[in-house]
């Protein structure tokens, strides 16, 4: 359990976004999304560089202002950092970005909705103008898991944007993170019939089954990486349907978001960043760390400045490492 202290507590602001961008959105999400905003304990904001907390699947930013047991919410643990002089005063966005399929990978998607656009012209701009906070130069993104992959996505693609990035646990290495998904997704397909009748089930049950949560991830990221609109929420899988064969032709598409693909051309501008944090658990139950030390491994190849790490973990409850990564950004970004 974290010691609480008692250094002055920071405010949290909800602000409201009307997002343009979902207008229309093939899962029916909803275009009015709220942002929880922290400034420090004697702070309006105004002047500091502001950090973007992106959720894992499952999870809103939302979640990460909310009490927990056992331990501190993020705000708390900004309180704690921020008051024993560790990490400097920021401004810290946590945006509800949860969708019908689960979550997010904060990219531009047919189907799941531009998630890269919504952030980077949405809702960072509405924080900043708002705050008066960040701008250029003085913008980080992190994350875990699916928002670890969300910050190392937007690093490599948008460091003209973000001036620091740091990925927990974030997905990457494809076929070993997913593509082992595959057979039990294809079991709950073959069990409800169709993936409206599985969604349907799993919207309407008193109590979702982990099993039936794991399933609708990999739609997600079906949603998310090979999306096809004309298909029932936009759903369709990189594998046969009766034998689990891959269809490679699919399954490229998929690849051509991995992190380990997207490196090889948008390197370039890494450089620029001011910090970029790569970490993860040295067992990871989803096998990630064999992929983060891939990426460290070429980063280091093309000469990218980067900060690896590994802790003796899993996957899972490694929010303390953010007592790591937030001051590695925040004095970045100073």
């Amino acid at each position: 359990m974290t010691r609480r202290t008692t250094h002055p507590a920071g405010k949290v602001t909800r602000i409201t976004v009307q997002s343009k961008l979902l207008e229309g959105n093939l899962l029916g999400d909803p275009t009015e999304r709220h942002i929880d905003v922290y400034t420090p304990h004697g702070h309006d904001g105004a002047g500091l560089p502001l950090l973007v907390d992106l959720a894992g699947y499952t999870g809103s930013g939302l979640s990460h202002s909310a009490w927990k047991n056992f331990g501190e919410n993020l705000p708390e643990r900004l309180d704690r950092l921020i008051g024993d002089g560790v990490l400097p005063p920021v401004v810290v966005a946590m945006p509800d970005c949860f969708t019908r399929l689960g979550g997010n990978q904060y990219v531009n998607s047919s189907v799941m909705g531009p998630w890269e656009d919504i952030l980077i012209t949405e809702f960072v701009p509405a924080v900043e103008a708002r705050f008066q906070c960040g701008g250029a130069g003085q913008r980080g993104v992190f994350g875990k898991s699916s928002g670890g992959y969300g910050s190392i996505v937007h690093a490599l693609k948008h460091n003209e944007f973000w001036a620091a990035a740091a990925c927990h646990s974030g997905d990457m290495a494809f076929e070993l993170c997913y593509a082992r998904d595959f057979p039990a997704a294809l079991r709950a397909l073959a069990k409800h019939g169709s993936v409206e009748a599985f969604i349907e089930q799993l919207e309407t049950s008193p109590k979702p089954k982990g099993d039936d949560i794991h399933a609708l991830m990999t739609f997600a990221m079906a949603a998310t990486y090979d999306p096809d609109p004309s298909q029932p929420f936009g759903v369709r899988l990189p594998v046969s349907l009766d034998t689990s064969e891959r269809i490679e032709a699919l399954w490229s598409n998929w690849l051509d978001w991995d992190p380990l693909t997207l490196v090889e051309s948008h390197h370039a501008g890494l450089n620029d960043l001011k910090a970029l944090f790569i970490d993860c658990g040295d067992v990871d139950q989803y096998d990630l760390v064999y992929g983060a030390r891939r990426l460290t491994r070429r980063l280091t190849e093309l000469g990218v400045k980067h900060r690896y790490e590994e802790f003796p973990d899993t996957h899972s409850g490694i929010d303390y490492r953010m007592d790591v990564s937030l001051p590695y950004l925040a004095n970045a970004l100073i």
